[in-house]
């Protein structure tokens, strides 16, 4: 059952200006009869302002009328609150891993040439300049840009860019010749152990610089707690 678009604001309403039971209130705003029993003894935590629901196109004199001669009577919103639904775009990249989209265009333009550029797009979230220019070498930061897993750098899922790569190996054709091609299977296969590896070695690299900045801190937390010493008789 639908509701209105502000619920506590709709029952505060309900109360004030008409004789509605508090459980028909209750179930056309979606709450608790004590929230609305709360709403009329003043004795809410919060206080809202009224909002009409007659007036919001939500609800009609008739329907109220209707439910206050008759206790048992269920009202039912005229409409439901539009919805809003997010257009599609970008992927939207936290501010902290968007200095990584490099390093995972250029992975992905290393190890999924079959990827179109539009795919590439929406599974980083950038554009096809940026992708032209890592591609071409013309990239302001080229320098330093490094292939690396977006998986690993956590700019999309795996199951996002397996997803992907099937999508775009079916189109190229190649899942259908891999039955018929060993090398191509070969190939793939050692594709796939390499990444593994190189997935495995960023892991690996990550906890032990952990481990070293652990240590770091515990040696410097040490000579810090050590009391200088001094002479005795001084």
């Amino acid at each position: 059952m639908a509701h209105p678009l502000m619920p506590h604001a709709t029952a505060s309403w309900l109360v004030d200006n008409t004789g509605l039971t508090f459980e028909q209130i209750a179930e056309f705003c979606g709450l608790h009869i004590l929230e609305v029993q709360a709403m009329a003894d003043d004795l809410a935590s919060t206080k809202y302002t009224g909002r009409d629901p007659v007036q919001a196109g939500e609800l009609t004199m008739e329907e109220i009328e209707k439910a206050q001669a008759d206790p048992e009577y269920s009202m039912v919103i005229t409409k439901g609150p539009e919805q809003k639904h997010r257009t599609k775009g970008p992927r939207y990249t936290p501010v902290s891993k968007r200095q990584d989209k490099p390093d995972g265009i250029a992975w992905l333009l290393r190890n999924h040439p079959e990827i179109s550029d539009a795919q590439v797009g929406k599974l980083i979230g950038t554009t096809r300049n940026t992708i032209n220019a890592i591609r071409d070498r013309t990239h302001w930061n080229i320098a330093n840009i490094q292939p690396k897993d977006p998986v690993t750098l956590g700019l999309c899922s795996q199951r996002e860019l397996d997803a992907v790569v099937a999508k775009a190996a079916k189109k190229a054709g190649l899942s259908e010749e891999a039955p018929e091609d060993n090398k191509l299977g070969g190939d793939r296969a050692a594709l796939i152990e390499e990444l593994q590896a190189e997935r495995e070695a960023d892991k690996l690299a990550a906890e032990k610089a952990a481990r070293e900045a652990e240590a770091e801190a515990a040696a410097q937390e040490m000579l810090g707690g050590e009391a200088p010493s001094g002479d005795p008789l001084a």
